[in-house]
């Protein structure tokens, strides 16, 4: 399975922040915030991803990333030149993924928990086996994402995108797996009334499949999603608390790769001496120790 993390848009509701560069690029504490989507694909198992975004950022994201051969990884770049959507990254990635099947998250979604890996494994099966597996969390007011409906039974009945009346307070989060017909189905979307192509509609055709589940996420669950000041504020006081009290670093994605196996703990510490921060130290004390 390839990745694609979507990180394109103008993140008004960041202005003046984001007038000038990627919301992607801003820091969630001590690492820039496309680093904890592309920690989750690489959670997954997953070491080939495409970046999505806008002409004037892609250029820092490969300054940033570059092929990815660093940690193990290879990364490839495409300019979305009018953000039409979510499914549309199914269009622009269609060569990339190459009739594979492909996971999609969005750039500024961020998720922390117990077992992520494992659920992360589980979806990616199930989308290879054939089908979609999106995820559900429970949120106190759901109208501003794609809300999912369930039956006593936990089957999937609904989908909405941004309803006035939600069916349930099960919001879909920016993550998403889906097998190889993907880009074929992506392909044939209409733009919906707001003149985008719509994930949920992506969903809804796996749904009427029968072929769409859905695996909910715990109330211990973290889901951070950093659209505006306070929620990017919010998640880097979440990641220094945790950092800081456990002694350990969320979304290393250095630390993930040797971890992974796709790079060697002498490849590890070199990297960290590259840095003269406590992050580079932390890498150093891992390649060391292996805790």
């Amino acid at each position: 399975m390839k990745g694609i993390i979507l990180a394109g848009g103008s993140a008004t509701r960041l202005y003046p922040l984001s007038k000038a560069i990627s919301k992607q690029i801003m820091p969630v504490y001590d690492k820039p915030m496309i680093y904890y989507p592309l920690s989750t694909l690489m959670l997954a198992g997953i070491r080939e991803v495409l970046i999505i975004s806008t002409p004037r950022d892609l250029p820092m994201f490969e300054e940033l990333l570059g092929d990815g051969s660093r940690i193990g990884m290879k990364l490839e770049y495409k300019v979305q030149l009018v953000p039409n959507g979510l499914a549309q990254a199914f269009v622009l990635g269609k060569d990339f993924l190459n009739g594979e099947p492909g996971c999609l998250i969005l750039g500024d979604n961020m998720f922390y928990g117990q077992h992520f890996g494992h659920m992360l494994k589980d979806a990616v099966a199930s989308a290879q086996a054939g089908g979609a597996c999106i995820f559900g969390y429970e949120v106190a007011d759901p109208r501003a994402y794609g809300v999912v409906e369930f039956d006593g039974d936990g089957k999937v009945l609904s989908l909405e995108e941004k309803p006035e009346h939600p069916k349930s307070n099960y919001a879909v989060p920016g993550l998403y797996f889906y097998d190889k017909t993907v880009c074929e189905k992506a392909a044939g979307l209409q733009p919906s009334a707001r003149g985008e192509y719509e994930i949920t509609d992506l969903n809804k055709l796996y749904l009427n499949e029968g072929t769409l589940k859905v695996k909910l996420f715990s109330r211990g669950f973290a889901w951070l999603d950093t659209g505006n000041c306070d929620s990017l504020l919010e998640a880097g006081n979440f990641i220094a608390t945790i950092q800081n009290r456990q002694g350990f670093y969320v979304s290393c994605i250095e630390e993930i790769a040797y971890r992974n196996g796709w790079i060697t703990a002498d490849h590890l510490a070199a990297l960290g001496k590259e840095m003269k921060t406590a992050y580079g130290r932390y890498l150093e004390r891992v390649a060391e120790k292996g805790f």
